[in-house]
């Protein structure tokens, strides 16, 4: 089974396992998958659609859902939607996946003046946001876009309370920043060693 099958398989198994954990609920591909101009370091874009009711249940239990697919490494929202009625954006790595599948869920509640909000929170931790921009910096590195890579890269650095150095490659910049997410956050040193290894 070569990559890309093995990302649409999972994607696949994300789908079926939303739509029965929530009766009424739908979960669609979206992004570059659904577009089918996805390349080897696309993520999964889903939005998932739930009665307004079930809202806050459905956001609780994700995790436990799509650790029904695979076992889930890593869950958090995006604080940007932190208070948004009847939407939630959650970020899921998995345990043996590239880190460039990443799922990115977004959650709606239909209505969302009936949604009920979710009773736990999913902090984005900085160390843990600082190394995702590591990998986005890879990818578009990757896809021929310095440019983009260096900005992430710029923006990684600050969350972790260190600077960027000058005249730095990406794989120095890389090490660099995953020490300083590490000193940050120790928790986070498996997804700095992960991080490291898309090096190779």
């Amino acid at each position: 089974m070569n990559g890309e099958e093995t990302r649409a398989g999972l994607a696949r198994r994300i789908l079926a396992a939303l739509t029965a954990a929530c009766p009424g609920s739908r979960a669609e591909l979206r992004g570059s998958m659904a577009a089918g101009t996805a390349d080897a370091y696309s993520d999964i874009d889903v939005a998932w659609t739930v009665p307004g009711d079930h809202f806050g249940s459905c956001v609780d239990g994700a995790a436990e859902v799509l650790g029904r697919v695979r076992p889930v490494e890593s869950l958090r929202s995006d604080p940007e939607f932190a208070d948004a009625p009847g939407r939630r954006l959650l970020f899921a790595s998995f345990t043996d996946v590239p880190l460039f599948w990443r799922l990115d869920l977004d959650v709606h509640g239909e209505p969302a003046s009936g949604s009920t909000p979710p009773s736990t929170t999913l902090p984005w931790p900085p160390a843990a946001s600082a190394l995702a921009n590591g990998v986005a910096a890879v990818k578009w590195s990757r896809r021929g876009r310095e440019d983009l890579a260096g900005a992430l890269l710029d923006r990684a650095f600050p969350r972790v309370g260190a600077t960027r150095p000058p005249g730095g490659t990406l794989t120095s910049d890389l090490h660099e920043l995953a020490a300083a997410a590490t000193a940050f956050d120790p928790t986070q040193s498996l997804f700095a060693t992960r991080l490291l290894a898309l090096l190779v």
